[in-house]
Parts: C-alpha cells; sequence; structure tokens
C-alpha cells in the first residue's frame, strides 16, 4: 500500500511556537535592562537581499528588539564595511550582527566575517563558532538554517536519535554545520549522518537508505521519486526560481525537491516556501537573545 500524501511540516506554525517562548525570555531580559539588539548590514541592492532584511527587521520590531538596519552603497569599500562592523562590535547595544549575504564582488565575505566579534556573530560563520560547532560547545552559535531544520523535525516528533539522515550538499551555510548539529552527542542529535553531493556516486542508491533526507544542495527540483523509500522524511531547504509564464510574475518558487511526486511517497515534507525558510528568521531571533543573554 502506498502513501498517499505525506504529512506536511508547517515551518509558519512551528516558528510562531519559538516566538512565543521567546517573547517570554525577551521579557525577562528586559527586567533586566537588556533589550537584544541585533544589527543586519546590507550592502548594495540585491532584490532578494533586500527582502530578506526588510524580513529581519520586521520581526526584530514585533518582538520588541532593538533593530539596527545599514544600507550601504554598492561601492561602499571594504575598509569601510570592516569600520562599520567595528563600531557595532564596539556598541553595547548591540548583541548580534549580520551582514546581508552575498555582498558585491569586491567585498571579501570571509574576512567581513573574520572581523565580526564571534560573541556577536548571530550567524554562526566566524571560525570560533564554527569549532565550537565541532566541538559541541553549546555557548556558540550554529547557523539559522541547520538550527531551524533541526527545531523542525523535532517539534515535529520525527526521532533524529540514531535515524540515518542523508544530507545532499555540503555547503558551510546548511550542509556541514547540519551534519555536524545532528550527529553531535546529544538527545537533538545521535543521528547517522551521510553528506552527498554533485560528485557522490550511486546517489539514489544513498539517498534510498535515508530515514530522513535534507535536500540543500541549490538545483531546482533535483530530488525525485526515485530517490527515495516509502515513508521518508523530507526538509526542503532549497529555493529556486523557474520560469513560469501562467504566473503574473513570470516564476515560481520550487525548492530542491520534486514535491508532487516525492509527497507521494514520504511521510512528512516541508514546503517551499512555508517550510525552512520561516525557521531561518526565527532561529536568527532566538540566537539573537542567546547572544544578549549571554552578555550579561
Amino acid at each position: 500500500m502506498t502513501n498517499t500524501m505525506a504529512k506536511l511540516i508547517d515551518g509558519r506554525a512551528i516558528a510562531e511556537k519559538v516566538y512565543v517562548d521567546l517573547r517570554r525570555e525577551i521579557a525577562e531580559l528586559k527586567a533586566k535592562g537588556v533589550t537584544p539588539g541585533l544589527a543586519v548590514i546590507l550592502v548594495g541592492d540585491n532584490p532578494a537581499s533586500r527582502a530578506y532584511v526588510r524580513s529581519k527587521d520586521k520581526m526584530c520590531r514585533e518582538l520588541g528588539l532593538h533593530s539596527v538596519k545599514l544600507e550601504l552603497q554598492a561601492s561602499t569599500t571594504q575598509a569601510e564595511l570592516l569600520g562599520r562592523v567595528e563600531e557595532l562590535n564596539r556598541d553595547p547595544g548591540i548583541h548580534g550582527i549580520l551582514v546581508q549575504s552575498p555582498p558585491p564582488e569586491h567585498i571579501d565575505e570571509a574576512a567581513i566575517v573574520r572581523a565580526l566579534d564571534p560573541r556577536k556573530d548571530v550567524d554562526g560563520f566566524h571560525p570560533a563558532n564554527v569549532a565550537k560547532l565541532v566541538l559541541e560547545d553549546s555557548s556558540g552559535f550554529v547557523p539559522c538554517t541547520p538550527l531551524g531544520v533541526q527545531r523542525l523535525l523535532l517539534e515535529s516528533d520525527i526521532d533524529i536519535n540514531g535515524a540515518h539522515v542523508v544530507v545532499l550538499g555540503r555547503s558551510m551555510i546548511v550542509g556541514k554545520p547540519l551534519a555536524l548539529l545532528l550527529m553531535q552527542k546529544n538527545k537533538n542529535g545521535n543521528a547517522t549522518v551521510t553528506v552527498v553531493h554533485s560528485h557522490s556516486r550511486e546517489l539514489a542508491n544513498i539517498t534510498r537508505s535515508a530515514d530522513i533526507i535534507i535536500a540543500a544542495i541549490g538545483r531546482a527540483e533535483f530530488l525525485k521519486a526515485d530517490h527515495v523509500r516509502e515513508g521518508v522524511v523530507v526538509i526542503d531547504v532549497g529555493i529556486n526560481r523557474v520560469e513560469d509564464q501562467a504566473s503574473e510574475r513570470g516564476y515560481r518558487l520550487v525548492g530542491d525537491v520534486a514535491f508532487d511526486e516525492v509527497s507521494k511517497k514520504a511521510s512528512a515534507i516541508t514546503p517551499v516556501p512555508g517550510g525552512v525558510g520561516p525557521m531561518t528568521i526565527a532561529m536568527l531571533m532566538a540566537n539573537t537573545v542567546k547572544a544578549a543573554r549571554q552578555s550579561l
């Protein structure tokens, strides 16, 4: 008997649960005289980045956080950007700093990340925070999307402990930190993790052996029905624009998973949009509140 339709994992609803907890924590911090502060720096005028920054700023305001949005010209130099980062590092009212990616081509993004105070690096990309993730030091910051994926699984009562998780993609933003997070020796981890990518041999054989597949390969509808077994849990991190003349915008958003065919075999699956996306912003807020708490 085949599964007719997978359970939809609703990222927006789970993000709302996260915000309920955060509002309580924020109130406690404010009672101690601390308002968590997040600064987001946007260099240039990438429309997708601008939309992300707007939604982050809006969420900060809804939660009652101190929000600073720095919009810099595309012509901003490396030295000017480093100067701004240094000012925010020194600002006691700012607990989290995020430089929106990708910056213009003349900016060395890795150097900007290394210039951040690791205690304010709420994106979790500073080498000190990457090391803390490897060492399972919980005072570090984990990148927001992997953290959001873990929370989606936990809140959906999907057992990670002992499960075979296949992570499709090996980026520093999602794949690598997610693999490290899910194999940590704790009750929210203990997974057996296999990381596959575009050069992996026998890819479909590996993905078919998974209890949980997390697709973060950056290719529209890459994961097909023949990549998965019946009853698998599928988390789709991808967000890709594909041309669609029937849509009034001329395109539609799809994930890295061929949703219509994979959802017929999966036991649970995230939609795109409305799955991982809302969780990424929720975890950014959670990391900012954590940074404020650790600053006390």
